[in-house]
């Protein structure tokens, strides 16, 4: 097994780490406080102001307090919602096909279920393309 495979495998757990979250291309910055695919992850997101164009699900479901800041997650539905800081958090399901978009830089700390091994995004080109570990593109 390589390192980019052990390094995305859901059964190694990682901890205190930033990275991308939802690619190179997303505005989020993920400070994870621990990655366990197999199990669960913590972590806190930076949203810089802004979107990336691709809507998308997610591998996990979560839960997620927003601290600072202000976004609008809009489905593929065209539905919006907006959140702020709350005692209430947002629930989203693996199913919710979505993006988000950040009227300001906003911080939230979110909570995820396990990983499972595919999710998909629907870019520009109206094309839904299947992701798995290492957002390496299966079809």
């Amino acid at each position: 097994m390589s390192f980019k495979e052990i390094y995305h495998n859901k059964w190694v757990p990682r901890i205190f780490y930033k990275k991308h979250d939802g690619g190179k291309d997303s505005g989020v910055t993920g400070y994870m406080l621990i990655e366990w695919k197999k199990f669960f992850s913590i972590g806190i997101l930076h949203f810089k102001k802004g979107s990336r164009e691709a809507y998308h699900n997610h591998a996990f479901n979560a839960v997620t307090w927003w601290l600072i800041g202000k976004v609008t997650e809009v489905q593929v539905n065209k539905i919006e919602k907006d959140f702020s800081p709350s005692i209430k958090p947002k629930l989203t399901n693996r199913s919710c096909f979505h993006k988000v978009v950040a009227h300001c830089d906003t911080w939230a700390i979110t909570f995820r279920g396990p990983w499972t091994d595919t999710w998909n995004e629907l870019r520009k080109e109206e094309v839904v393309i299947t992701l798995t570990h290492g957002r390496k593109i299966l079809k």
